[in-house]
């Protein structure tokens, strides 16, 4: 009977000491394992920031600084496609509203109160992005094919239109401000809306582009207000 109980003794104590290494041999995994996602939560690419939010305000200050030293380029993806609305079409089915007409004007004078004495503008050759250009822009502007054929190449096309000292303005569409985040590692998850402008920084010919962010058509009042570009810099007008 003693020798009984004390062999149950000894199993218990056996037990116990093979549990507690066992339990800290999970806490040392469940540990490792949330040390390696938080790691690589960190080091994951972050999406384009929305210049809008508040937290982002360090941003939209370096948008003014790069576009009045003429470091930036913008994607503007065109205004509302007639062939996916039931409002009124500006014009052939395969161009814009009269909606997204009246809302690309309004971009353009954002543009305009930006500054626009030293950019060059573009768009791509399909009709809702000249029909976009045509009301943003009093100037003509020309449209080009790898504006809108920029699957592989978007980033080459982009930096090798870029003159130093000179912003980079670009009407074109969705699918190439999605390939140009791809190839600057940047995730694609981000969903342009018609008009969204997606802004990138470079610094001069060999400096690698970075990424600014964007801002929604209905989120220019949030992130302007009245002011004056750095001195040095001429401009039509300015919002910044």
């Amino acid at each position: 009977m003693i020798l009984s109980l004390r062999l149950a003794g000894a199993k218990r104590a056996l037990l116990r000491k093979a549990f507690a290494r066992y339990r800290n041999a999970l806490v040392v995994v469940v540990a490792t394992v949330l040390t390696v996602f938080i790691t690589l939560q960190l080091l994951a690419p972050a999406p384009a920031p929305n210049l809008a939010l508040p937290g982002n305000a360090s941003r939209v200050v370096a948008l003014k600084q790069s576009w009045a030293k003429g470091d930036v380029i913008a994607l503007v993806r065109h205004g509302e496609r007639c062939d996916r609305s039931s409002t009124l079409c500006l014009g052939p089915e395969d161009g814009i509203t009269v909606h997204g007409e009246s809302v690309a004007q309004a971009l353009g004078n954002e543009f305009l109160q930006m500054g626009l004495a030293h950019a060059d503008i573009y768009s791509s050759l399909l009709t809702r992005s000249r029909q976009t250009a045509d009301a943003m822009f009093t100037r003509p502007v020309e449209a080009q094919d790898w504006v809108f054929n920029c699957r592989g190449k978007m980033l080459s096309d982009v930096l090798k239109h870029k003159v130093p000292g000179r912003n980079l303005v670009l009407v074109t569409h969705s699918e190439c401000m999605d390939e140009l985040e791809s190839q600057m590692h940047v995730p694609t998850e981000t969903t342009f809306s018609y008009g969204a402008s997606l802004f990138i920084n470079v610094e001069g010919a060999s400096a690698q582009p970075q990424m600014l962010g964007y801002v929604e058509t209905k989120d220019w009042n949030s992130i302007v207000s009245p002011g004056t570009l750095p001195a040095g810099h001429s401009l039509e007008a300015s919002r910044f």
